[in-house]
């Protein structure tokens, strides 16, 4: 009796609950979208613990490779609990005065499940751009590896997210000044890639060199490793430019086939540089290059013609070359990894590049060379103003987290051991 009596009121409920279920699906997601962005989203977040933690680790020393793949791993775990917290709030909430989002999204309040943004789920929306943030924070600690504590990246990182990174978020992509100034940056060029560069080398020069900096051969790990990584990298970028249309359409497929063309050209751009300069051609210099044009196409990749992302490609790897092989030495600045030298000139070129090359045919706006100075001015004032804040805060927090954590280094003694034993206890090989 009681069995039939709740499949009774089980039946009324259902369909009394029916026209409010039909209601709530009653929205604009697109099914196809939502696909192609969970792909997306899938491929950005395996950049940061798998694609850069393999690409830094075989870079370093065998005595640095678990702590070095820590701070990619962690940098996403930081960045995950800080974005649902508060960070998405300050980059994508309701403008402020153009500098910051509001708090109405703090703890990802005021979003149901049946929340959409650009035809898919606002959480989908959030965790895309969580990724973005994410791998931003992990680029600038391969600047600084093999000699800063592990409790300091955290509390910089945890800082520097949210205080540096939100409000650039904000400013181009969020409803900012720069997006209201009429600023071009499709996947990333200012709010990643310029932005994690500058942030690497202040970092590097407030931390310090290594003490062993050109006074003893550092081999790699495993160029392997890096060559793996490097791989997963290109394969995890399709999701970062094309995912950046938040759609599944023409312009996706665009951006996919730009981004290839510059990953490409950067490989072989960078390899015959190399090759002619050195008489040998190195798979790390070709890895490196692949990464070099990635990281210029991707500001572009939704702005520039087939050509021009060629051009940008091949460009883009031979700035990072002379700046790997040549700039970094002639100033001596330890950035271990060569963020700035790939990152943050690229990333500079990058914007310049949409400036520059922007074509109507698949962008809002012409560039210079095609009769529009407002579209460079506008992208070189927002590289000037980005460079600007990201020094300012990197400096700044660094500083902060020295006093916090009691200095940013670890000792002499930990360096000289290596930290996969001095932090963790542990080896990534058996040396």
């Amino acid at each position: 009796m009681f069995i039939k009596s709740f499949y009774r009121f089980f039946g009324v409920l259902l369909f009394l609950l029916m026209p409010s279920i039909a209601l709530a699906q009653n929205h604009p997601l697109n099914q196809a979208n939502t696909a192609w962005m969970l792909i997306s989203t899938a491929l950005v977040l395996s950049m940061t613990p798998v694609g850069l933690g393999l690409f830094y680790g075989g870079m370093v020393r065998s005595k640095n490779i678990l702590n070095t793949i820590g701070m990619s791993f962690v940098s996403l775990a930081i960045v995950s609990l800080l974005w649902i917290i508060i960070g998405y709030s300050l980059a994508f909430g309701p403008d402020i005065d153009g500098l910051i989002g509001s708090l109405k999204y703090i703890f990802l309040n005021n979003i149901t499940i049946n929340s959409v943004t650009q035809t898919i789920p606002t959480y989908l929306y959030c965790t895309f751009e969580l990724s973005f943030a994410a791998v931003t924070l992990a680029l600038i600690s391969g600047s600084v590896i093999e000699r800063i504590k592990f409790s300091s990246w955290i509390v910089f990182g945890s800082l520097w997210v949210l205080l540096v990174y939100a409000p650039i978020a904000h400013w181009v992509w969020g409803g900012g000044f720069l997006q209201k100034m009429g600023v071009l940056d499709f996947a990333g060029g200012l709010v990643v890639e310029a932005n994690s560069g500058i942030s690497a080398l202040v970092l590097a020069l407030i931390v310090g060199k290594r003490r062993d900096f050109k006074k003893t051969i550092m081999p790699p790990s495993s160029i392997a490793l890096s060559i793996i990584g490097a791989g997963l990298l290109w394969i995890g970028w399709f999701g970062f430019n094309a995912g950046s249309a938040i759609a599944s359409n023409n312009l996706a497929s665009y951006v996919f086939l730009t981004t290839n063309i510059a990953a490409s050209a950067g490989a072989l751009s960078w390899m015959f540089a190399e090759w002619m300069s050195h008489k040998h051609p190195t798979m790390l210099g070709a890895a490196s290059g692949a990464v070099a044009g990635l990281v210029g196409i991707t500001p572009a990749c939704g702005y520039v013609s087939v050509v021009s992302s060629l051009l940008i490609g091949i460009i883009a790897g031979i700035i990072s070359w002379i700046g790997v092989s040549y700039v970094k030495y002639k100033f001596s600045y330890d950035d271990s990894l060569d963020v700035f030298g790939v990152h943050g000139l690229n990333g500079i070129f990058g914007i310049l590049a949409v400036g520059l090359l922007a074509t109507k045919s698949v962008s809002p706006k012409n560039g210079l060379l095609l009769g529009n100075f407002h579209t460079f001015f506008i992208e070189f004032l927002a590289i000037i103003i980005i460079i600007a804040y990201s020094a300012l805060g990197t400096f700044l927090l660094a500083k902060l987290t020295s006093i916090l954590t009691h200095g940013l280094r670890v000792s002499e003694e930990d360096e000289q051991k290596g930290l996969d034993i001095a932090t963790h206890t542990e080896q990534g090989f058996d040396i």
